[in-house]
């Protein structure tokens, strides 16, 4: 038997799967906790790694590794290779201004030429989760951090490089690696041309730092101290979208501490209204996904809210009627990325003496991110991207109520497949790849689908005041 590791550090923790390279079948698996906070050491993904591996039982025995990990990370590291100052995550929203200021500026000052020119540059819009925006308020609120920078790479191509007996201070920025999918969420590098556009970095910057080699599909630039041969990884929707074997006309709806709608494309993606990123995936295909900041914790505020259990919050949901009798939550509890409303707040709207129980609050959490992934399904189908199949998989998942809910919402059928670490294992067939000599067919068992009426009203209602929110903290 011929084994393959595959490892998802996440915003939340570090998982590590041990499976059969030709069958797909799990051997071992390991985990463990990373800090919270939108700011982190990256030591903190390390240690976590070493954990999680040993409660799998090491990669002694494996003879591939890949790593796909949480996008758009900011890891500044100086001439040594040492970390300049904490990891700003993904859902880091001080660099909103900066976001905005980078738009203009490639404007010319106009905020709608601006965001053409960017969408045309390299796919995508900035907000303020890509790299490319916190390099700039790096150099604009830390200078003195900034000028130390000698490398910028991604929290998955960081752990890649510690994987491959690199760092902490070895000065080997040479050996950093990365690949198109986690690259292309950077803000620096383009879709269209396959390359960095270090003129952006530039911009933001003012300044060029060392960036990683970009590997292409199937290809491996380092090993382990072992010997077992090391994958150029991903980042962790274009991961998740090889541990689901996805092609062309699969949309898959991620619900974890974000949400995310991401389908594959054949061709890239530019969509100048932001809502759209138009990423590169993992296989040599195109990734264009819908992100927003609020997923999964939109449950756990409802929880929090009604004092119930998550099985509780689902039974109180489907106790309520479709719409929940008017009473619709928008939930932009952590401000949002998709639309773009950094600084924005979450609200209840029409709420009444007939529907202020319980019940209703919880149908309301519900349909309402329900709703807020559906804005971004249809942003993609906006852009002639067929969707012929829907399927939900992440935490937010296991909810029961969710799962009769989305459909009714989307108004199509969602595929349901077994639990399992999809990002995880996504780099554990991408590792496969390496030893067989092309990505495998592993068999899933126990894939549910899930249908339901359409309730247009439920998203009519949705639609009629989910732009009646702050987009500033007053």
């Amino acid at each position: 038997m011929t084994l393959v590791a595959g490892v998802d550090t996440s915003t939340q923790s570090c998982k590590v799967v041990i499976r059969d390279a030709a069958s797909g079948a799990l051997v071992r698996t390991g985990r463990a906790d990373h800090p919270e906070g939108t700011e982190i050491h990256p030591d903190a993904w390390w240690d976590a790694f070493v954990r999680a591996s040993n409660a799998a039982g090491g990669l002694d025995d494996v003879d591939a590794v890949a790593v796909g990990g949480q996008q758009h990370g900011m890891v500044t590291l100086d001439e040594a290779g040492a970390v300049v100052r904490p990891a700003l995550l993904w859902n880091d929203t001080r660099s909103a201004d900066a976001a905005e200021e980078l738009i203009r500026e490639l404007g010319g000052g106009d905020r709608a030429a601006g965001a053409k020119a960017w969408a045309e540059a390299i796919g995508s819009v900035p907000v303020a989760s890509l790299t490319v925006t916190k390099l700039r308020w790096l150099a604009t609120h830390e200078p003195e951090s900034a000028a130390r920078v000698r490398a910028v790479a991604l929290p998955h191509d960081w752990l890649s490089w510690r994987l491959a007996g690199h760092g902490p201070a070895d000065g080997a920025l040479d050996a950093l690696v990365t690949d198109r999918s986690d690259a292309s969420g950077t803000g620096y590098w383009s879709p269209f041309s396959e390359d960095y556009r270090h003129d952006l970095l530039d911009l933001a910057l003012g300044a060029r730092p060392h960036l990683p080699k970009v590997a292409g599909p199937g290809q491996s630039l380092a090993s382990l101290p072992s010997g077992a041969r090391i994958g150029g990884g991903a980042g962790d929707n274009a991961a998740a979208a090889l541990g689901l074997e996805m092609g062309p006309g699969d949309v898959a709806v991620s619900l974890g501490t974000s949400g995310v709608v991401s389908a594959i494309s054949a061709n890239p993606t530019a969509d100048p209204t932001g809502m759209v990123t138009g990423f590169a995936d993992a296989n040599g295909a195109y990734l264009p996904l819908a992100c927003t900041l609020n997923g999964s914790r939109i449950l756990d505020a409802a929880r929090a809210i009604l004092n119930v259990t998550y099985d509780e919050l689902g039974d109180l949901a489907l106790s309520a009627p479709p719409g929940a009798d008017g009473l619709v939550m928008v939930p932009y509890l952590e401000g949002e990325r998709t639309p773009n409303k950094p600084h924005a707040t979450g609200a209840f709207h029409g709420l009444r003496l007939a529907n202020s129980t319980p019940a209703h609050v919880a149908r309301a959490a519900l349909e309402g991110l329900a709703c807020l992934l559906a804005d971004g399904l249809d942003a993609i189908v906006r852009l002639g991207i067929p969707v012929e199949r829907l399927v939900l998989i992440g935490g937010g998942a296991k909810s029961e109520a969710f799962r009769k809910i989305a459909p009714t919402v989307f108004a199509m059928p969602v595929v349901v497949p077994p639990p399992g670490e999809y990002v995880a294992d996504g780099a554990a067939r991408q590792a496969a790849s390496l030893v067989l000599g092309g990505l495998p067919h592993w068999e899933r068992a126990g894939t549910v689908v899930y249908d339901g009426s359409p309730q247009p009203e439920v998203r009519a209602q949705y639609a009629e005041v989910r732009d009646l929110v702050h987009d500033r903290l007053i």
